[in-house]
Formats: C-alpha cells, structure tokens, sequence
C-alpha cells in the first residue's frame, strides 16, 4: 500500500490476485544487459525499449526471448514504429516456430519506484495492438550498480490491468455517489516470477562467464606503437635502438603478438589438456591399486586376510565395489553401433586429414607462385641487362668506324 500511495500508477490490490506467474530465462538477462551496454557505450540518443517473446500455459507466461525495438518521437511522447515492429515480430515467430513463441511483452528501463507516465504510449499500444495481458520487465540500474543489492535480480515484472481510481476518504466517511459508471485507469502490479534454464542455455551461460573472466581492454596495435614512440620507447618498454636490430626486435616481436581469439582458444585447449592428463592419472591410480592388492584377490580365489607385507596394498570393499560399479558402467558409455560410430569416426578423421593435405597443396602452390615470381624478375632483369650490354657494344661499334 506504500508503495501504491507513493506512485499512482501502481495498483492497490495484491501481486498474488491475479495467479500469474512469470518464468524468467537467463538469455533474455543477456540480451538487455547487452543492449544496455551498447547503447551506453555508444551514446545512442532515445530511450531503451525492448520485445519480450515466450509462451503462455494458462496462467504461466515463460519470457524466453528479447530483442530490441527501434522506437520514434510523436507529440512528445515516445511510440514504436508500428511497420518496423511487426516485421520483426513475424521474423521472430518464423525462427521460432518450434515451440511456437509469441509477444508476451515488452522492457525498459525504470527507477525502483515503478513505471511512469513516459511508457504509458507504449504499452498501451502493445496492449490494443498485439497482445490484451502483455507483461512488463523494468530493468533498475541503480540496482544493477549496487553490490549491496545481494542476490536479487535488478528487475521487476509487472502486470497491468485497467482498475476504477477510487478517491481516498478517511476511514467511517460517506462516499459521494455519482451516476454513471467510474472511468477506469491502467494500473500495474508486481508480478511474481522465477527463473528457469535449459541445456543449451547453461552452455551459453558458461561460456559467457568464461569469456568475461578472460576479458581484457586490449588497446589496438597502432595505438601502443603511436604511444611507445611518443615516450621514446619501443612497445616492450626498453630504449629505442636503431638500424637493423631494431627492425629485426620489432619483426619478433609482432611474430609473438597473439590476438584475442587464439588467447581463448590457447585456455581452452590448455584445460581440456588438464583434464586429460587428471583422467590419466587416476586411471593409473587405480591401475596401480589393483595391481598391489594380495595374490589371493588377484587370482579370484579365497580372499586371506591381508598380512604386514609392505608389497601389497590393504584391500578396501567400499573401493573395490566402486571399481566394479565403474568397469560395469563403461559397456553403457559405447554405442550400440559399433561399426556405424568408428566408420563415422574414421570418416571425421579423414575429412582432417584431407584438409591437411589441401592445406599443405595450398602453401605448396603459394611458394610455387613466389619462385615463378622472383624467377621472372630474375630473368627480366638479365634480359634488361643484356639489352643495355648489346645496345652499348652497337655504339662503340659505330663510333669505331666512323
């Protein structure tokens, strides 16, 4: 009730009324938080407005797709450009047409108070035009910036409803009665919601999160060599040198500048790596712990009681029962088609091999050019240099005779 007192176009009556549940996905996250950066980033003038496309179950509503929407000045107020906004939304119901998605709203950005007469334009033509329940998601950048904020997502849902502005009284007076019906008024009411992921987008997320531990301001090259020789200094940091050293240090050193898609690729690589060689160790961990237990449970007969002998490891059940487990659990990690999955593995390791080979043809066919190149300079200069001999030898020739 405070906070419906505070903003008048919040609704009085509770979020839970209604029923309606939102189920929030993380990629629609990804996509304000980058469309806010970008258009931070770039200055871009006008407000940011967004699509929100998902599904409605009864009264589930799932947000699982956003995209931006271009936006327009009209008598001062901010409107969506209608020809623009439905060609989009026919694309993205054509790309997403299995599940089917459809509008189930639209975002922005708000401050924690609630919404403000600025989206009223908006979403009142969203609600006439496309879709009568269509959500809202306000984005709170205050909240975004603010570490103190704990683990609550900087955003509210909010459903909105036309409700008959009652007049406030004090509490044991008379109301007037007027005649006619009471005008009603757009409201909204928070809404609660949840947030729910699929595999493919804990992939997407991962990756993004791996991306942006690496992430770093790398400043162009010409811009670090502009810098180094306003300082007096090469891009290592070290006393300028001259002549051919110097031409040779900078040639290795441009040789060793790696960009950014091979850093990933290198960390990559390097953890799989890692990983292979961790699998490989506790594969001969545990190699080597069968191969030390007695001779008795090695042979399959009667299992003696373990001795002092130092040779020998001291038999665990709870191991050798987990080893067992785990040798039964391997015959389910190979295909049922045998033959079909190595003649799919010979086929893919073909294919790498034959692009190996093109590659080789291709810098072989590359050099061929470069010496057929320089041959052919070569031989021009001769040519041009027996040319000038024979045409000097003619006029000495004539200059003797004469």
């Amino acid at each position: 009730m405070e906070s419906a007192d505070h903003n008048p176009l919040l609704s009085s009556q509770k979020s839970s009324d209604s029923g309606l549940q939102a189920v929030l996905h993380p990629l629609v996250l990804l996509t304000i938080s980058d469309y806010i950066t970008r258009h931070t980033l770039r200055k871009q003038p006008g407000p940011i407005v967004g699509a929100l496309i998902g599904q409605q179950n009864g009264r589930e509503v799932t947000i699982e797709h956003a995209f931006e929407c271009a936006t327009m000045a009209k008598d001062g107020d901010v409107h969506l450009d209608a020809d623009w906004f439905a060609q989009r939304i026919t694309q993205m119901k054509i790309i997403h047409s299995s599940p089917q998605l459809d509008l189930v709203g639209w975002y922005t950005l708000l401050p924690k108070s609630g919404p403000t007469a600025s989206i009223l334009p908006i979403h009142s033509w969203i609600l006439s035009e496309h879709n009568e329940s269509s959500l809202l998601l306000g984005f709170h950048p205050e909240e975004a910036v603010d570490h103190s904020a704990g683990s609550r997502l900087p955003l509210t849902i909010y459903e909105s409803n036309y409700e008959v502005d009652e007049p406030k009284t004090d509490q044991g007076e008379d109301k007037e009665m007027r005649d006619g019906e009471p005008p009603l008024k757009l409201k909204f009411r928070e809404l609660p919601y949840s947030v729910e992921t699929g595999e493919a987008e804990m992939i997407s997320m991962d990756f993004v999160a791996r991306g942006a531990g690496n992430a770093t301001a790398v400043a162009p090259r010409d811009q670090k060599k502009a810098a180094a020789a306003a300082a007096g200094k090469n891009p290592k940091g070290k006393q300028p040198m001259t002549g051919k050293d110097e031409d040779d240090k900078e040639a290795e050193a441009e040789e060793h500048i790696l960009s950014r898609e091979d850093e990933e690729m290198i960390g990559a690589l390097t953890a799989k790596a890692n990983s292979i060689k961790m699998l490989q160790s506790r594969i001969n961990l545990l190699t080597t712990y069968l191969e030390r237990l007695p001779p008795s449970y090695l042979s399959g007969g009667h299992a003696a009681a373990p001795g002092s002998d130092s040779e020998h490891t001291t038999p665990s059940y709870t191991i050798l029962r987990s080893i067992q487990a785990l040798v039964n659990r391997l015959s389910l990690m190979v295909p049922s088609a045998a033959e079909a999955y190595e003649q799919e593995m010979l086929s893919e390791a073909n294919d790498v091999h034959l692009m190996e080979l093109m590659n080789d043809v291709m810098q072989s066919v590359t050099e061929a050019r470069s010496i057929g190149r320089k041959f052919g300079i070569v031989e021009g200069a001769k040519t041009q240099s027996k040319k000038i001999a024979d045409n000097s030898s003619y006029f000495l020739a004539g200059d003797l005779t004469v």
